[in-house]
């Protein structure tokens, strides 16, 4: 047996990929008699029928099907080794694209994320901002180089560092609530209240959203900052990350609704990037600091808070004079 080549196992994918050869002609840029004579000269090497031409459009033979599955993976990492071997000649890159997600809290990442740049001004830092799954389509279709989001940590195409987690707590403004708060706030009582949401900033979003109560009116808004200035003038209700909110909590302007219906959710928020790419060196020297840093959440954002429309302010002390 003869050793086929690259070009012929790439006219043979393409074939099957566009369902002809003629549109595999056209995804590779080659001659229609160029394909057919790879594709021919491949299976003669093989002893093997790898394609039936007997019908109107080309079909894979059983064979074909089977040899098919290897070529797939035998040019994908063929792909990686090319990525890797221009990696290698570029040296340190000049770019590295960063996604933060909306669940991301600013200072402490930038903070992280300016202290490894200012040593490598050679490398520019191009930072984008996307919502619930736009991270992990950047990510997955190769948009971005790492991404600071929470992960879908069953996708195996993935592997992430655990920064911290972060909560994200339902509240409303005082008067908001057209009855009493109280523990049984139920979804069934919140139906008439316009909630809150925030869109998905991917194309082609995967994912339902969270905490959205049936039959709803709702407001969407482009990320959470938006949301809490919603909330906080009484146009809506919903779940806002805990370490934006904090001083709101703590002065009465925000409060919390969590109880049995409406607990409020934890989220790990994750550095990500692709397990099944090849990394350049930049790439790899900021994965490693990030993985010392890490965790760099404070603890108290991955809590959600008791209820604060239940709580009595503490009296003021009296002062010496009225004693």
């Amino acid at each position: 047996m003869s050793n086929f080549t690259l070009h012929e196992l790439q006219c043979f994918n393409a074939v099957v990929r566009g369902g002809g050869f003629q549109a595999a002609a056209e995804l590779l840029h080659r001659s229609h008699p160029s394909v057919f004579a790879a594709v021919a000269k491949l299976e003669r090497q093989l002893g093997l029928e790898l394609l039936d031409r007997s019908g109107y459009r080309v079909q894979l033979t059983e064979a074909g099907h089977a040899f098919h599955r290897k070529v797939r993976v035998l040019l994908h990492d063929a792909e990686e080794l090319q990525t890797y071997a221009v990696q290698l000649a570029m040296g340190e890159e000049a770019e590295l694209r960063v996604v933060l997600g909306d669940l991301c809290p600013l200072p402490p990442v930038l903070e992280m994320l300016g202290s490894f740049f200012a040593q490598r001004p050679q490398t520019r830092l191009h930072l984008m901002f996307e919502t619930v799954t736009g991270p992990w389509e950047r990510l997955l279709e190769e948009e971005a180089d790492l991404i600071v989001h929470r992960v879908p940590k069953s996708d195996v195409r993935m592997e992430w560092i655990d920064l911290g987690r972060v909560a994200l707590v339902p509240v409303v403004a005082p008067g908001f609530l057209p009855f009493p708060p109280d523990t049984d706030i139920t979804p069934q009582r919140m139906q008439a209240l316009t909630q809150c949401v925030v869109r998905d900033s991917a194309r082609h979003p995967s994912e339902q959203g969270h905490f959205l109560v049936e039959g709803a009116p709702r407001t969407s808004v482009p990320d959470h900052l938006m949301k809490k200035e919603l909330i906080l003038h009484g146009m809506a209700w919903g779940h806002v990350p805990r370490f934006m909110i904090e001083t709101e909590l703590r002065n009465g302007s925000l409060l919390s609704i969590a109880g049995q219906h409406f607990p409020g959710v934890v989220e790990e928020l994750a550095a990500a990037r692709r397990r099944d790419r090849p990394h350049g060196p930049v790439a790899d020297q900021l994965w490693d600091f990030l993985a010392r840093q890490a965790p760099v959440l404070k603890p108290t954002w991955g809590r959600v808070p008791k209820p604060t429309w239940g709580r009595v302010p503490k009296p003021k002390r009296a002062a010496a004079r009225d004693r």
